[in-house]
Order: structure tokens, then C-alpha cells, then sequence
């Protein structure tokens, strides 16, 4: 891990509103629909071409100064959620004082996922703020991952009144349209809605050609392209340059075939360098003069590029700056069909490398393996992803890094990649993926050199099988994985194999062996300056250490770990500016050791200032955090609270596997305290804020005896929205857990 925290760099042209081009049909009907819309959502969608990113754009230069328009132009990258969520905020956030600043840091924030915490915040910012605001997701089509379907329903659905999302795309998105469309929350632009009509046509063609179009060829023109935009344009280019009025004689013939049209009305308008670079580059998504010339081995690129969009030819700048641009992509399908097929594949998969190298020069890896995919490298492909696993993991891109692993080739991949993707799929939530890549590195041990770090491949397998490849509740199993991890290293020359010895001692503390863990654990320590490790593995080593003294009620020595270790941790915290997961159970050790001290208000402070730092990755942390708040809210004099952080506690434990030492100590808690949850809100036989269909069907649910991962299946909804549905459920019941959401819900006549 990196202590600077870096993240994954943003493309700023994603997060600008496509500029009006000169000689745009303004489109006022449509526009005045846009304006007059009422409800949270907006979709506009139709195929391409149909000019929806214009039509937009368009709407957006006249639209009232006062309202702040944050825009992101998506595309297959952003197909994850942490992604996502900071283009979103970042574009927020950059448009607004008041919103994106607390939800950025929380997204931030390592292992969290983006419902636990950074929606919810960014939701409650744009609640208060006095401005209005219009988020446009331009090619929301491009995203293709349920989870961040999932996210995107939650945010629409908790929208406020002063905030307005405009979704655009090729297809409808899956999202409630039919329930938002009969409750009048839905505003609507579709094919039918965005077709030109005679006038709009003539408009367009007359600005194309800067002649006068005879009525005839206007209505032969319309009556061709259906009304559809850039078939209209393709005519228009057709007829540039003439000098007198263009009459109906004059148009070309009707195609069959949309790309022949391209082929032949529009391509020769283009010289050998706009041809050849556009050819060349077709492989890519978005195109810069910089970028070009490495990848074409040219220069004068950005001159191409300019000429181009002034003149057009289906390129459009992507920003102010005139830097990135985008070429229509039914015109790029058209430049490969004219190319001679052998020459311009094989130069198309040279172009790709070059940009491949390009990407990675500026520190944009994922760009350079999707460029490598594209190629055809899988090989290449593969080498980046290995090499540069570090660069996705500190950037936050573990979904990223599983999603382009998961298009990989199998051949390629080395046990070192295919435990690195285990990895990823654990960091985001993607268990089902974990046995999947576990298996894979298995068939491949002996296909390459060990993993980073080990001498032995089987190790380094056992030991992820152990760690992150067995239930939690199966500590008995993990930890004979380990130890057998542990004796294969030793075996193989390394005689203090450190990351196996790390993963054992946390093996024995899941197993409740704290004896033997502290004995492991207090080893790695003294050796930590020698051990090579970054920052946050020190920072979870001193977590692990602490917590098994805790356990065995040696507080002295946990006072001299803490002295030398929260240095460490505070340093992290002020360089980072986030709550980091490696630093988690290292905090709740220092709330707890001033709890044992009798400092109780400063141990529930500090409980409550750590938050669920650990995400949902780290549910055993989850739960020792309020299973120790409980005591401290007790000693502070609140039972109600206290009863409150157990109920959270039981609801985790409940639906999650966690290791049989993390049970026993809230079971021994709900003995003491006892068990249930005290109700903190005022009856009054009537809900003061409704459910949503999605609350009411998860609160019909819990009556039930399905878990919440059972529920989520049962709806369609992963066990992260559930939890994030469940939170606002319970909010709006006044309760803290699910008997006593489903006893409120029974009482109001909900179930």
C-alpha cells in the first residue's frame, strides 16, 4: 500500500458538457419538454446517432445560469462501482460548494462500499443544499454491472426534490421506469420524440451545405434517413461545396446499407491524413493529438483533429481545450469496411500496442489493457495486469482489476495474476469469484515462477485458500491450510517466511488460539523494521497483535504496542485524509484499552468517531466494534444505545459467517445487557415519511425466516443494497433491528 494514497486518475473531458457546435439545430420543442419535465428521473433514449449527447448539450447552454449541471460521459471503463461513484461526486462536487467534499472521502475510504456511507452522504448534501442541480449520465447504456444498477436505483430513489438525474442512452436502463412513469416521476425523450420533422431537416441541411436546399431534397432527405440525425448529416456531407442552390437531382441515390452510404458520399471529403489516421485509430474509444502521434508514429495530429471537428466529419471535441475528441462510432465501423481488411487489422493491432504504451507512460494502466484486449494480447494483457496489481489495488480498482481479469484469456495467466484476482474478488465483494480464480492459479502452479514473495507456489495458494477462500466460521480448516502454507515455505529455503507467518497468527486469533497468535504476532513485530512491509500491513499486524492481548488481558503490553503504533496510524490518517481498513481493529484496540482504563466517554467517542472503517470485507470487525460500543454506552449510562449496538451487532451476525471468538463475545454481551432493541422512536400509528416499494417489500420479507443474502436473492439485489435499504427501512421505522422492524411494521399495518 502507498501511504500518499493515490487514486485513479480522472478524465476531466468525461466531465465536461459537450459544446455546442456551430450551426446545431436547436431543437426548442424538446428543449422546452426538457425544461417543463417533472419528477427525479429523465431518460432520454434512442439508438445512436439519433442526437441525444447534442440535443442535451444544447438544452444545457440555455438553461437557467443558477443551476448547477454536473455531467459524466460514461463508457465501458466506468462499469464499476467505486468508479463510477467518483466520477459522479468528483463532477458534483466540482460544480458545487456544498456537496461532494464528505462523500468523496468516505468513497475513499478502503474496503467501503459506496452505499454504506458516500451515497448516503452525497444524498444528504444535495438535501440541504439551497441550489438546484442537473446530473447528466450521458451512455449510461455502456454500464453493464447489477451492483451499480442496484446503487443507481437507491440514489434515484432517495433523490430530493432540488435534484434532477438525466439518464441517456442507447436502451432503457434497469431501473423501476414503469413505477416512476405512473407516480408522474419520469420524463421521457425516445426515438419517435428526437426524429426531426421538414423544418428541423431543411435547418440541418442548409447549415450543412451553406447553400439553399430545394424543398424536394429536403423532403427526400427526411423521408430516407426516417428523421434520424446523422442521416441526415451523411447527406448534408454529401452535398458540401456546392456554390448554388442544391436541388432534388442532386441528392444520391438511397443505400441499402448505411455503411456503404458512409463509404461512398462521405469518405472521399477526406484526405489522406484525416483518412489514414481515423482508419488507423479506430480501435479507440477517444482520441487526443498526443496520443496519435505516439501511436501512429506521425506528428501533427492535433492539427488532424482540429480540422476534423471544425469541418464535421462525425468527430466531435470532448472539451473546451479542443485536447480529446471522439469519432461517431457507425463512421469508424465505416473507415474499417473501405480499408484494404488485412492491412488495416494487422496496422490497427500495432496502433493499439502503441497506445497501449501510451497509457501506461501516463498512468492510466486499466486504459492500457483495455487497449491490449482489444489487440488481441492476451498475453500482454495479462503481463500489465500482473505487474501492475499494485497500481489497481491502491488506486482502488479491485473491481476493475477482477473485471479485466475475468476477460483475459486463461492460457496466460500465472499463479501469481490468478491469486491476485482471487484478492480482487474478495476486496470487492465478489465471492463467487473467489473459488473461480483459487482453482485457476491451482491449474497453473507450476506454469510460471512463484508469486511476488514466495518461494513456493502451493504456499501462497494454501495460504489464500485459507484467508480468504474458507468461511469465516470454518476457522479450523483455515488455520490446517496455514500451517501448511507455513511448512511448504520452510521447506523451500525461507525460514521465516513472514506473510505466512502474518497469516497464521491471524488463522489462530479466528480460531480463538490467542495464546500461540500473540506468540507469532509479537515476532513479526519486533521484526517489522527488517520485514520490507508497507505501512497499512504494519498497521494490521499491530491490529491483530492488539486485540489477541486484549483477549488475554495483558494490558500492559497492549499500552507499549499502542505507544509505538498509533504514531504510525495517526500519521496514515493526516496523509491520507481517509479512514483506512488496515488501521481498523488498531483503533477499536485503543477504544477498548481506554474503556479497560476507565476512560469510557472517550472510549465511546473513539468507537464512534472509527465508523465501519473495515467495509464490508471485515464483518468480524463490524461486530467487535459494537459489541465494544455497547459496553461503553453502558458505562456512560446508556442502555438504550447499548441495546442499540447489539441489535446492529445480531443483524450482522446473523446474515454474515463470522469465526466462532467474534460469536461467543456478542453472545456474552446480549447475556448481559440482554437481548432485543430498544425502540427510539415515537408511535404515533402513522409513518411520517413513506416507504418506498423497495423498503416495503424488504420489510414484508423480514417477517419471513430468510436471511438478508437469501432476501437479496429472492428480489434480485445484492447483500450490500439490502443492507442500504434496510438502514433507511429502519431509520424511517425508529428501530434498530429486524424483529423490532417487523413488530413496527405489523403494529402500522404494513405487513
Amino acid at each position: 500500500m502507498n501511504r500518499d494514497r493515490p487514486v485513479a486518475p480522472l478524465l476531466a473531458i468525461k466531465q465536461a458538457v459537450p459544446p455546442v457546435r456551430p450551426g446545431t439545430v436547436r431543437r426548442d420543442a424538446l428543449e422546452q419538454r426538457l425544461t417543463g419535465g417533472g419528477g427525479r428521473l429523465t431518460l432520454v433514449v434512442a439508438p445512436a446517432g439519433w442526437g441525444k449527447t447534442t440535443l442535451l448539450s444544447s438544452w444545457l447552454d440555455r438553461l437557467d445560469p443558477a443551476i448547477r449541471v454536473a455531467w459524466v460521459s460514461l463508457d465501458e471503463g466506468d462499469d464499476e462501482p467505486l468508479r463510477f461513484w467518483r466520477y459522479l461526486i468528483t463532477a458534483v462536487r466540482s460544480v458545487s460548494d456544498a456537496a461532494g467534499s464528505a462523500a468523496l472521502q468516505r468513497l475513499l475510504s478502503p474496503g467501503t462500499d459506496p452505499l454504506e456511507e458516500a451515497v448516503p452522504t452525497l444524498l444528504n448534501d444535495l438535501t440541504g443544499s439551497p441550489e438546484r442541480y442537473v446530473l447528466v449520465l450521458d451512455d449510461f447504456h455502456t454500464l453493464r454491472n447489477g451492483e451499480l444498477h442496484e446503487q443507481v436505483e437507491y440514489f434515484v430513489s432517495y433523490l430530493p426534490p432540488n435534484v434532477r438525474l438525466v439518464l441517456a442512452g442507447r436502451q432503457d436502463p434497469p431501473l423501476p421506469v414503469a413505477r416512476l412513469r405512473a407516480r408522474g416521476q419520469l420524463t421521457e425523450l425516445r426515438a419517435d420524440d428526437l426524429r426531426f420533422d421538414r423544418s428541423d431537416a431543411a435547418a440541418m441541411l442548409t447549415a450543412l451545405v451553406a447553400a439553399p436546399i430545394d424543398d424536394r431534397l429536403a423532403d427526400d432527405a427526411l423521408a430516407r434517413s426516417e428523421g434520424w440525425a446523422a442521416g441526415l448529416q451523411l447527406t448534408g456531407l454529401a452535398l458540401r461545396g456546392r456554390t448554388e442552390g442544391v436541388r432534388r437531382q442532386d441528392a444520391p441515390e438511397p443505400d441499402r446499407y448505411v455503411l456503404d452510404y458512409f463509404a461512398a458520399e462521405v469518405l472521399p471529403e477526406l484526405t489522406a491524413a484525416e483518412s489514414d489516421l481515423l482508419v488507423a485509430t479506430s480501435g479507440l474509444e477517444r482520441l487526443s493529438g498526443a496520443l496519435c502521434d505516439v501511436a501512429l508514429d506521425t506528428t501533427g495530429s492535433a492539427a488532424v483533429l482540429d480540422r476534423l471537428e471544425r469541418a464535421c466529419l462525425f468527430v466531435t471535441t470532448l472539451d473546451g481545450r479542443r485536447e480529446w475528441y471522439r469519432c461517431h462510432q457507425l463512421f469508424r465501423q465505416a473507415l474499417v469496411h473501405a480499408a484494404p481488411a488485412a492491412a488495416a487489422a494487422d496496422r490497427q493491432l500495432v496502433v493499439l500496442r502503441r497506445a497501449a504504451g501510451w497509457f501506461v507512460d501516463h498512468g492510466l494502466q486499466d486504459e492500457a489493457v483495455h487497449c491490449l484486449l482489444r489487440a488481441g494480447d492476451g498475453p500482454g494483457a495479462a503481463s500489465l495486469l500482473a505487474t501492475q496489481q499494485n497500481w489497481f489495488f491502491d488506486h482502488g480498482l479491485t473491481g476493475s482489476y477482477l473485471a479485466l481479469g475475468d476477460a483475459l484469456p486463461r492460457s496466460p495467466v500465472g499463479p501469481g495474476l490468478a491469486l491476485g484476482l482471487a484478492y480482487a474478488a474478495e476486496a470487492c465483494g465478489r465471492r463467487d469469484r473467489i473459488g473461480p480464480w483459487l482453482d485457476a492459479c491451482e491449474a497453473v502452479l507450476d506454469a510460471g515462477p512463484p508469486p511476488a514473495g514466495w518461494r513456493d507456489s502451493r504456499a501462497a495458494l494454501l495460504m489464500m485458500r485459507g484467508l480468504i477462500g474458507t468461511p469465516a466460521d470454518r476457522t479450523t480448516e483455515a488455520l490446517a491450510l496455514i500451517r501448511t502454507a507455513v511448512d511448504l515455505e520452510r521447506v523451500a529455503g525461507e525460514s521465516e517466511p513472514r506473510t505466512a507467518l502474518l497469516a497464521l497468527g491471524a488463522a489462530l486469533e479466528r480460531d480463538g488460539q490467542f495464546g500461540p497468535a500473540v506468540d507469532v504476532l509479537t515476532r513479526l513485530w519486533d521484526a517489522r523494521d527488517h520485514s520490507g512491509w508497507s505501512d497499512g500491513v504494519v498497521l494490521q499486524l499491530a491490529g491483530l497483535l492488539g486485540f489477541a492481548l486484549l483477549r488475554l488481558g495483558r494490558s500492559t503490553e497492549v499500552e507499549l504496542l499502542l505507544r509505538d503504533a498509533l504514531p504510525l496510524a495517526s500519521r496514515a490518517d493526516a496523509e491520507w485524509r481517509v479512514a483506512d481498513s488496515s488501521a481498523a481493529m488498531l483503533r477499536l484496540v485503543q477504544a477498548r484499552s481506554a474503556y479497560v482504563q476507565g476512560r469510557h466517554t472517550q472510549a465511546r467517542d473513539l468507537l464512534v468517531r472509527a465508523g465501519d472503517a473495515g467495509g464490508a470485507s471485515r464483518v468480524a470487525t463490524q461486530v467487535v466494534r459494537r459489541v465494544f460500543l455497547a459496553d461503553a454506552e453502558l458505562a456512560c449510562g446508556s442502555r438504550a444505545d447499548a441495546r442499540a449496538a447489539l441489535a446492529e451487532a445480531r443483524e450482522i451476525a446473523d446474515n454474515e459467517a463470522i469465526n466462532p471468538p467474534v460469536r461467543a463475545m456478542l453472545e456474552h454481551a446480549e447475556n448481559r445487557l440482554g437481548r432485543g432493541a430498544a425502540r427510539t422512536a415515537i408511535r404515533s400509528g402513522a409513518l411520517v415519511e413513506p416507504l418506498t416499494d423497495r423498503e416495503l417489500a424488504i420489510l414484508r420479507a423480514l417477517a419471513g425466516s430468510a436471511s438478508r443474502r437469501e432476501i437479496g436473492a429472492a428480489l434480485y439485489l445484492s447483500i450490500n443494497t439490502i443492507k442500504a435499504y434496510s438502514k433507511s427501512l429502519y431509520r424511517k421505522l425508529g428501530v434498530n433491528s429486524r424483529s423490532a422492524a417487523v413488530a413496527t411494521g405489523r403494529e402500522l399495518g404494513l405487513i
